[in-house]
C-alpha cells in the first residue's frame, strides 16, 4: 500500500551554467575581427597613401575654375554676365556669388587633407585667397577671388572635392565587411566540421553506442586523426566483446562447481550449523558474480519516446514490495503520475532495484534489524527525482563520495555484510548514459537516501515521440 510522505523535501534548483560560446562561435569572432581590424589597417594606409596625391590634385581643380570664371568674367561684356554665370552654375556645376563684408563664415575643417587643398589652392591663387567650409550657413566649398575691386565666391559642391566619394565608399566598405563575415564562416565552418564530427562520435562511443566511422579523407593531420579514433573505436568495442565473453565464460565456470559444492554439501554429513554457514557463504559468492556481470553489462540505449516512469516503478514496486516483506521488512512509495523520461525501462528497473536492494542489506533499523524503506518519484522544476530512503544507521560524511566508486563498501557498522561494492557504481554508470545523477544524503541518525535526478519530458512532448 502506497503511503503519501508529509515531509517536505528542500530542493536547490541546479545553477545554469554561464553563457559560454562554442568552437565555432569563438574562431568565428576570432577570424570576423581579425579580419575588420586589416580592413581597417588596409583603409586607413589607403587613405593616408590617397590623402596627398588627391589633394594636390583637387587643388589644381580648384585654381583652374577660378581662374577661367575670373578670366570669363573680365572679359565678357557687363550685360552678358548674368548668362555667363548661369551657364557656369547649370552646365559646371559653379556658383559664383558676390562676397559681402557681413558674410558669416565657417572655416574649413582642419583634415590632414583639407589643409593639404587649402594651402596649394593658397600657394596657387595667393595667399590672401579664403577658403571657407560654408557661408551663411549655405555649405559648400566657398573660394574667394577679386576682379578689380568687386568681390566674388566661387562655390564648389563638397562631394566634388571631398577624399571620399559618398555613397561609393560606404557600398565598398559595406562589401568588404560582408566579405569578411562570409569568409571567416566558410573559413570556420571547415576547421570546426572535423572537430563537431569528432565530438558527436565520442558522444556516441562514452554512451556504449556503436559509432559511426569518422570519414578518412581530407587534409593529412585530420585524415590521420580521423583514421587513428576510428583504429581506437574499433579496438574499444572488440575489448568490450572479449570482455563480456570473457566475463561470461568466468560466470559460468564458477556457478557450475557452486552448484555441485551446494548439492554435495546438502548429501553430507555436517551439522545444520556448518551446512548453513557454508551455504551463505555460497550465496555471497554467486551475488558477487552477479554484480559483477551487471557492472560489466552494458547501458542500453536511451530510446529516442519517452517512457511513462511512474507506470514503470509503480510495477516495480510492487514487485519489491512482496520481496521485501518476505524478509521481514517495509517498503512504502509516494509515486507522483505522468512523469517522463528518457531512459531504457530495464535500465530504470536495475537502478531503483540495486537501490532497494542496497536499502534492504545493509539500511536494517538498529532497533529491530528490519528494514524500513521509502520510494518517492516527483517531479522538480526539469527533472525527474527519485529518492530511495531507508532507517538505517547511515554513513560518515566522509564516506559518501567514496561509496560511488567500485567496489567500494560502508563501514561493518553498516553493512553487516560483505559484497563486491558495485552496487552503487552501477546505477551511476547507468544513469551517466541519460544526463542522470546520483547523489547520497546521509542526515544524523535519519538513514542513508539516494536521490536520482533524471532530465524530464513533458508529457505533450513523450506523446508526440511516440506517434
Amino acid at each position: 500500500m502506497s503511503t503519501v510522505s508529509t515531509q517536505p523535501s528542500q530542493h536547490v534548483p541546479p545553477k545554469k551554467p554561464p553563457f559560454k560560446m562554442g568552437l565555432f562561435s569563438r574562431t568565428f569572432f576570432l577570424l570576423l575581427g581579425l579580419m575588420g581590424m586589416s580592413f581597417g589597417i588596409w583603409l586607413q594606409i589607403f587613405f593616408s597613401m590617397e590623402s596627398e596625391p588627391r589633394a594636390v590634385q583637387m587643388a589644381q581643380r580648384v585654381i583652374t575654375s577660378v581662374s577661367i570664371t575670373r578670366s570669363a568674367l573680365i572679359y565678357a561684356p557687363v550685360d552678358m554676365r548674368a548668362t555667363l554665370l548661369l551657364d557656369l552654375a547649370t552646365k559646371e556645376g559653379l556658383r559664383v556669388q558676390p562676397r559681402e563684408p557681413d558674410d558669416v563664415l565657417e572655416a574649413i575643417p582642419r583634415s590632414t587633407y583639407w589643409l593639404q587643398v587649402s594651402k596649394e589652392v593658397r600657394d596657387g591663387l595667393g595667399s590672401q585667397t579664403l577658403i571657407m567650409w560654408s557661408v551663411n550657413e549655405a555649405p559648400g566649398v566657398w573660394v574667394s577671388f577679386d576682379i578689380n575691386t568687386e568681390k566674388y565666391w566661387l562655390v564648389f559642391d563638397r562631394e566634388q572635392l571631398s577624399l571620399i566619394a559618398g555613397a561609393e565608399w560606404i557600398g565598398w566598405i559595406l562589401s568588404a565587411l560582408l566579405l569578411a563575415f562570409v569568409g571567416s564562416a566558410i573559413s570556420v565552418r571547415f576547421v570546426n566540421r572535423p572537430l563537431a564530427q569528432l565530438a558527436q562520435v565520442a558522444q556516441q562511443l562514452a554512451r556504449g553506442e556503436t559509432p559511426t566511422p569518422l570519414p578518412e579523407k581530407g587534409p593529412s593531420e585530420i585524415r590521420d586523426m580521423n583514421m587513428a579514433f576510428n583504429r581506437m573505436t574499433r579496438d574499444i568495442r572488440q575489448a568490450e566483446a572479449d570482455r563480456e565473453i570473457m566475463l561470461a565464460g568466468i560466470s559460468h565456470d564458477l556457478r557450475t562447481p557452486l552448484a555441485r559444492m551446494r548439492l554435495e554439501i546438502e548429501l553430507s554429513n555436517v551439522s545444520d550449523e556448518t551446512r548453513s554457514a557454508i551455504d551463505e557463504d555460497l550465496g555471497q559468492i554467486d551475488r558477487s558474480i552477479s554484480q559483477l556481470m551487471e557492472y560489466a553489462r552494458p547501458a542500453t540505449k536511451a530510446p529516442d519516446a519517452g517512457i511513462n516512469i511512474s507506470e514503470a516503478l509503480s510495477t516495480l514496486f510492487e514487485r519489491e514490495r512482496s520481496h521485501t516483506e518476505s524478509l521481514g521488512g517495509q517498503l512504502t512509495a509516494d509515486i507522483k503520475p505522468n512523469l517522463y523520461a528518457r531512459i531504457d525501462p530495464n535500465d530504470l528497473k536495475r537502478i531503483v532495484s540495486n537501490l532497494i536492494e542496497n536499502a534492504r542489506r545493509y539500511g536494517r533499523s538498529p532497533a529491530d534489524d528490519k528494514a524500513y524503506i521509502h520510494l518517492s518519484v516527483q517531479s522538480r522544476g526539469n527533472l525527474v527525482e527519485i529518492k530511495v530512503q531507508d532507517h538505517g544507521e547511515g554513513v560518515e560524511e566522509h564516506e559518501v563520495q567514496r561509496l560511488l566508486r567500485p567496489f567500494s563498501r560502508g563501514e561493518l557498522a553498516r553493512t553487516g555484510v560483505n559484497g563486491a561494492g558495485l552496487g552503487l557504481a552501477i546505477v551511476e554508470r547507468l544513469l551517466h548514459q541519460v544526463d542522470g545523477r546520483l547523489e547520497l544524503q546521509s542526515p544524523p541518525g535519519h538513514g542513508l537516501t539516494a536521490r536520482i535526478e533524471i532530465p524530464k519530458l513533458k508529457v505533450r512532448e513523450a506523446t508526440r515521440k511516440t506517434v
